[in-house]
């Protein structure tokens, strides 16, 4: 029943559904178009009948460090939805099933509802939790776009871009530690194609407690793993570096300053981003951008960094901030404030494919995350396989994600 100046009107879905291409030629309003008019009709049928019936957990061995982990939603229909809960060295998931408790036998569409019954739980401040949400939020999104035979860009609007440009993140690559080890990896990744690398060669940085002297040496030996990849690519390649919180405020400056000469694309989180008046600081004392809040959660962890402008680049990772909606919430927020969203992702090639989806409809996005060499057949876990080309992912046209799981490929390495 809606309500129009004291007059009251029952309008049936069918009735709704057939002024739907009349209204897309009225003067003054916004235009409708039939292939919309479809997605809404579709929308209203499969909303109606398609129904959540299963889940299952696909778990993905690539290295010692890395195990990718898959969570798959089935329909009464014989659909399925893709999301990925990769969390550390984590090859189960139990806290999965609290979560699918609140869509179980539910249609898929109703993504807000299942963030409504989930979110207390989920924004809690345990990050295992907040991965288990996120990772079923995806897979309706994925379930939602192949109902409705259409990208999950179009249901964000429309893609803005048929191609996102991609950085390579070779850290975990990089196995020799050394400027020279770096150096090699760095090489090898632009080798590939890929315009932009990122490094984390303070890791293993000492505890601000020890001497002076070791906190010296370490920051020395950061500093020349960056100076050595500069030299290794050359003047033209973007070079991120993430300094995985290991300083304090001091530190941060002073190894930001040293950094200057090798002209970074950014530096990120060289204190825990929470610390948001820190991070200011830092960043008004520095020459470099500053990216930061790859774990943060929900519009209220990345809001105060937007507000108060303490960083250039928001980092929300599809796997950990709140799923898919909470993105795009959080894009919108960082819109507001001039800040560029770079979603972290040195994940497996579902929440690539998320993300693409997420990109390719953000005004403000900046560049996408690719966990770079660590096994040569990550691209074919995907059907079609995930490929990049000139430092570049295309945008798939096919419903959902636009992928599917290899099944092969995921048999051999389960």
């Amino acid at each position: 029943m809606t309500t129009h100046r004291n007059r009251s009107h029952t309008v049936s879905r069918r009735s709704f559904l057939g002024a739907v291409p009349a209204l897309a030629v009225v003067p003054g309003l916004s235009p409708i178009t039939p292939s919309t008019a479809r997605l809404l009709e579709q929308s209203a049928g499969a909303g109606r009948r398609l129904r959540i019936t299963g889940m299952e957990l696909i778990t993905v061995r690539a290295t010692a460090r890395t195990t990718w982990l898959f969570v798959r939603l089935t329909t009464n229909q014989g659909l399925t939805g893709l999301g990925e809960v990769s969390l550390g060295r984590r090859s189960e998931f139990p806290e999965l099933e609290g979560f699918f408790d609140l869509v179980r036998d539910e249609s898929p569409f109703r993504i807000e509802q299942y963030r409504q019954r989930g979110w207390a739980r989920a924004s809690s401040g345990d990050r295992v939790r907040a991965t288990a949400f996120s990772g079923l939020e995806q897979a309706q999104w994925d379930l939602a776009g192949k109902a409705l035979g259409a990208p999950v860009s179009d249901l964000f609007g429309g893609r803005l871009r048929d191609t996102l440009p991609v950085y390579a993140n070779i850290n975990r690559a990089t196995t020799d530690r050394t400027p020279d080890g770096f150096a090699a990896t760095a090489r090898a990744a632009v080798t590939e194609g890929f315009a932009a690398i990122k490094a984390a060669p303070f890791d293993g940085f000492p505890a601000l407690t020890v001497a002076a002297t070791e906190i010296e040496a370490a920051a020395d030996l950061g500093i020349a793993c960056v100076a050595a990849m500069r030299d290794s690519v050359g003047p033209d390649v973007a070079i991120k570096i993430d300094a995985h919180s290991r300083f304090d405020v001091p530190l941060s400056i002073d190894v930001a300053r040293r950094l200057q000469p090798h002209r970074l694309s950014w530096y990120e989180e060289p204190i825990p981003p929470q610390r948001v008046a820190d991070t200011k600081t830092i960043h008004d004392a520095i020459e470099q951008r500053m990216a930061g809040g790859e774990f943060l959660f929900g519009m209220a962890g990345f809001a105060p960094l937007c507000e108060q402008r303490a960083v250039d680049v928001v980092m929300p990772d599809v796997k950990h901030c709140g799923g898919l909606t909470e993105a795009r919430r959080i894009a919108a927020i960082a819109d507001l404030y001039g800040v560029a969203v770079s979603p972290h992702n040195p994940s497996g090639p579902v929440a690539t494919a998320a993300s693409v989806q997420l990109c390719a409809a953000m005004s403000n996005f900046d560049i996408l995350e690719h966990q770079w060499g660590e096994v040569p057949w990550r691209g074919d876990l995907l059907d079609p396989p995930e490929r990049f080309e000139n430092s570049r992912i295309s945008v798939p046209d096919a419903p959902g994600f636009g992928v599917e799981l290899n099944e092969i490929v995921v048999r051999e390495h389960a």
